[in-house]
């Protein structure tokens, strides 16, 4: 919420919840009614593709989340080091908005322009003007957009939303309040009602303008940078037309630079280039694999719980006894399928508490998996893999979590132990280490100490 919440904060849907996509509901099923009752030429393609576009808009984002929280919590080309606190999940998670938003604003166009649901395939001259329109009048008028949301009055009550998130995240781009939102859309819809009212317009020029905004919105806003030096060497115009997450990380940290859309040219024109970008993209070029100092391994368990993990969906990984909609079913067993021939231990999350670093690793199986006796010389190796990965990073200790500290299966890790006696680093079963933790908060002066439960033994010092 911004500083001073001003009219037209909240959105008009946010208090339907989850049910909030019923208001797609009635354009959705006259588009399919029409696509199936209506003859070839008078069917509307544009119309009936507009529903499966925006699922595909939910996937590219999702993807882009997944993907950069991976990129994040691994460190290479990490640009800001703090954490992710829980107040920003909450409040970026109805990202979905903007989503519902632009499915409303399509369909109100097909009913407004005439013509508009029986848009061809491509047209060349609509593609041309969409991208000088972009770069002209979008750009331009975004720039002093952005400048005047900067202005104290305007900032406190709306643009401040969204810079509470020092830290950024691909969807961070579209964390708006909704009157900050609509002026988005109406500087975005430029182009697309343009080449829509001369004739021009396509199904490919309207979906690819729409999926350039959220690719350059998504690269922008996620905490690493993505673009590789080689592009501005051999193409050095490149820089003034495409920018880079190290780029607009700056407007995030700095707060007065850095305020074009995508294409920092206007920047250079009107003296608000950060001049430490250079010198930040380069250093987070630089930067390699974080090497932590404690590792936690621990493993899927229900084939639900793909899901719950911080690279997935962070409404379920906000509440884990939640399972997830029937249609993520098609995803969960291919996932299922994959880990039972392919597999390495991934880095899910980093957390640092002080100078300790910490990261969770996830073991590819499922807990069906664990209990198939086929499967334990693969799930073995994999463990064993990781410890070995671990130690050539630099890792103190590696817990082992759950099943994969399970005495049938190595012994609570003493397997990995005999095998690679030189090992530096630690390895200790959860059970033993939670057990230290408790013995080692345990006051000197105490002379009698009880533990009850079943502990395994600790394999190595704790």
């Amino acid at each position: 919420m911004a500083t001073k919440p001003g009219i037209l904060t909240n959105w008009p849907w946010e208090s339907l919840g989850n049910f909030k996509y019923v208001i797609l509901a009635p354009w959705v099923v006259h588009s399919a009614y029409s696509w199936a009752t209506k003859a070839g030429n008078e069917r509307g393609l544009f119309n009936f593709l507009i529903f499966p576009f925006l699922l595909t808009r939910i996937l590219h984002n999702q993807i882009w989340i997944s993907y950069s929280r991976y990129r994040t919590a691994k460190g290479s080309n990490r640009i800001v080091d703090k954490g992710i606190d829980f107040e920003q999940v909450d409040r970026e998670s109805n990202w979905d908005d903007q989503i519902i938003l632009n499915g409303i604003i399509l369909y109100l166009t097909i009913m407004i322009l005439p013509g508009a649901s029986h848009l061809p395939i491509w047209r060349s001259d609509g593609v041309i003007i969409t991208i000088l329109l972009h770069t002209g009048p979008v750009e331009f008028l975004y720039y002093w957009l952005h400048r005047a949301l900067h202005h104290h009055y305007l900032y406190s009550r709306y643009h401040s939303h969204h810079h509470s998130s020092i830290v950024t995240e691909p969807i961070t781009s579209v964390i708006h309040p909704f009157a900050e939102m609509i002026s988005y859309f109406v500087l975005f819809m430029i182009p697309i009602l343009t080449t829509t009212s001369m004739g021009t317009a396509s199904i490919v020029s309207v979906f690819g303008y729409i999926t350039y905004i959220d690719f350059m919105n998504n690269m922008g806003h996620c905490n690493f940078e993505f673009t590789s030096k080689w592009v501005f060497s051999i193409f050095p115009i490149v820089k003034y037309f495409m920018y880079t997450p190290s780029f607009h990380s700056l407007h995030h940290t700095q707060f007065r630079t850095n305020y074009s859309l995508f294409m920092p040219f206007y920047d250079y024109i009107y003296g608000t280039m950060d001049k430490s970008a250079d010198a930040l993209y380069e250093a987070s070029l630089k930067r390699r694999e974080e090497s932590p100092d404690v590792v936690h391994l621990t493993h899927l368990t229900t084939p639900d719980s793909l899901f719950h993990l911080r690279l997935g969906l962070a409404s379920l990984a906000s509440k884990p006894h939640q399972a997830p909609t029937m249609v993520m079913w098609p995803v969960t067993f291919w996932s299922v399928l994959v880990t039972w021939i392919y597999g390495h231990a991934f880095v899910s999350e980093r957390n640092t508490f002080e100078k300790l670093k910490l990261q969770s690793w996830v073991v590819p199986r499922y807990n069906m998996q664990y209990l198939s006796r086929g499967q334990r010389g693969k799930i073995n190796k994999l463990i064993e893999e990781a410890i070995s990965e671990a130690d050539r990073k630099g890792a103190k200790v590696l817990s082992l979590g759950l099943l994969n500290q399970d005495e049938e299966l190595n012994g609570s890790g003493e397997l990995y132990i005999q095998r690679h006696p030189k090992l530096k680093i630690k390895v200790v079963d959860g059970s033993s280490l939670a057990a230290a933790v408790v013995v080692n908060s345990i006051s000197e002066e105490t002379r009698q100490v009880v533990l009850r439960g079943k502990l395994a033994l600790m394999v190595g010092d704790c």
